[in-house]
């Protein structure tokens, strides 16, 4: 889920404040560690579809009949079983996409679909056995089910005078990781996610109409349903937002124009000689942040959160306001201490959790 304040809300919140300071955003991709950890010596896993014959779902079907004079026109809400073999698909696509295991084998075939009589979903360790025996694989990570719960609204919009219809769809699906030397999954994960989407009309039939078909929605919850779990399995790239001062001087300006040009080091050789022969608190504080950055860019992460304190430390004294551990203080303190506050937030987080993402890339030598 999104944090309530985050780094991408600074630069509205900088111009809201009416700051004459120049602040650039740049854009950082980094690994974020799995909730789970594979010892390095398993690297050939198995995606298998492991539900039960699901009943067809029926289409979304308006529960009241459509009036124009009200704000929420419409509303309807269906629980529906989401295809397990597209899911299955897409989770292992997501998986191999994200290059942690050598080889990684789909088997798509619901394995119950022959049952007479239901039993549980959960495999046993004589099937996982032999699983893992004819697909040559070290893990099972198995679909167990997947439930959608689907919200069709449409609603009139007053400030733009036309009406807007919305499907959200909420996905939750269930997945167990099994090793064959285990008699129980090693784990079970029910995480969820919601997908949306919406259109607009001018009157409530023509939003209505032009929403997604029913069937491409459930194929692609589905498809969406299936990516959902791979950050709790394995480790994935995630993209940030970062903020660099830019102007107020020939130095800076020329710093800029290096890290557009992805000369990072010339970039920092001008922010470390303006941090050293500045008198300024504020200049200082600006190329202490960017320094931190820098570092970050670099994979110095105890550097960034050592220089990015730095920042925090002058913001505090150049804006002298008594600053509270509740996020409305921090705002109040100015925007800089906002700013400095939060990067430093994220970098403490990050280093943090490096220990664990070294160890689950440890297979790859601590090249990442």
């Amino acid at each position: 889920m999104a944090k309530s304040y985050s780094l991408a809300f600074i630069a509205l919140f900088l111009l809201t404040l009416g700051s004459c300071q120049s602040l650039e955003q740049i854009s950082i991709d980094y690994l974020q560690p799995a909730d789970l950890s594979f010892p390095p010596h398993l690297r050939k896993v198995a995606i298998v579809n492991n539900t039960g014959n699901a009943p067809d779902n029926k289409p979304i079907a308006a529960t009241e009949k459509i009036k124009e004079d009200i704000p929420v026109v419409s509303r309807a809400t269906i629980y529906a079983n989401g295809d397990p073999r597209i899911a299955t698909e897409s989770l292992a696509e997501e998986i191999a996409r994200q290059n942690y295991f050598d080889e990684v084998v789909i088997c798509d075939s619901a394995l119950r679909a022959n049952d007479k009589l239901p039993r549980e979903s959960m495999l046993s360790q004589e099937e996982v056995s032999q699983l893992a025996s004819d697909l040559g694989v070290d893990v099972i990570i198995a679909l167990e089910n997947l439930q959608l719960k689907a919200t069709q609204t449409v609603r009139y919009l007053n400030e733009f005078n036309c009406f807007q219809g919305a499907v959200d769809v909420k996905v939750y699906p269930t997945v167990r990781v099994y090793l064959p030397e285990r008699s129980r999954p090693m784990t079970t994960l029910h995480p969820t996610d919601s997908i949306f989407w919406e259109e607009f009309g001018g009157s409530a039939i023509e939003a209505a109409t032009h929403l997604i078909p029913d069937k491409q929605m459930l194929e692609e919850a589905a498809a969406f349903a299936g990516t959902v779990p791979v950050k709790h399995l394995v480790p994935i790239w995630k993209k940030g937002t970062r903020y660099l001062y830019a102007g107020g001087s020939v130095p800076m300006r020329d710093a800029a124009i290096y890290v557009r040009e992805n000369s990072w080091d010339n970039a920092y050789e001008l922010w470390k000689q303006t941090f050293e022969s500045s008198k300024s608190q504020k200049k200082k504080m600006q190329t202490a942040l960017n320094i931190a950055v820098y570092h970050e860019m670099k994979g110095s992460l105890a550097k960034a959160e050592e220089w990015a304190e730095k920042a925090r430390q002058l913001a505090l004294k150049i804006e002298k306001k008594s600053i509270t551990d509740s996020v409305r203080g921090t705002i109040d303190a100015g925007p800089d201490y906002y700013l400095t506050s939060l990067y430093l937030t994220e970098l403490k987080e990050r280093n943090a959790q490096l220990p664990k993402l070294k160890l689950q890339m440890s297979r790859f030598n601590d090249d990442f």
